[in-house]
């Protein structure tokens, strides 16, 4: 007969109201880039030997793009070109979702990451970057006396 002012599942309504706030946020400029749909789009993971970071940077010249490793902190910056006609030509653009400009994601890195032994290569539109974890932070077999 009564109605509740609270919904049955308040985990469930709170999930909604996040996903609300997430949409509404969702191209907002952050200090790692655009939220989602941020350019270059990167894959970050791990092993127990080391650190992974792919990012796509499809249509970009590897000699634009700058890495840089300072004080735990990854950055990735560079600058794609744009593949529309020069401003001079009249033509009409009708959809435009390819990013064009410059572009810096910055990702933190964790404190057993070592800043001396990271290698980068760049094929077919992946930056592929991976840095070692320092071997004092190894996991070991500990064996028992």
């Amino acid at each position: 007969m009564y109605r509740s002012l609270f919904p049955h599942d308040v985990f469930a309504e709170l999930d909604r109201l996040q996903r609300e706030m997430n949409q509404a946020f969702e191209f907002s400029p952050s200090i790692r880039g655009l939220a989602r749909g941020g350019f270059p789009a990167m894959n970050v993971g791990g092993t127990p030997q080391s650190v992974e970071i792919y990012a796509f940077v499809p249509g970009v010249d590897p000699d634009s793009i700058e890495v840089q490793l300072e004080k735990g902190v990854l950055t990735i910056a560079g600058e794609r070109a744009s593949a529309l006609p020069a401003q001079d030509v009249k033509a009409n653009v009708h959809i435009n979702e390819r990013f064009a400009g410059s572009f810096r994601r910055v990702v933190t890195m964790p404190d057993d990451a070592d800043p001396d032994k990271v290698s980068a290569r760049y094929r077919d539109g992946m930056l592929h970057i991976s840095i070692q974890r320092r071997e004092t932070a190894q996991p070991r077999r500990i064996s028992i006396q």
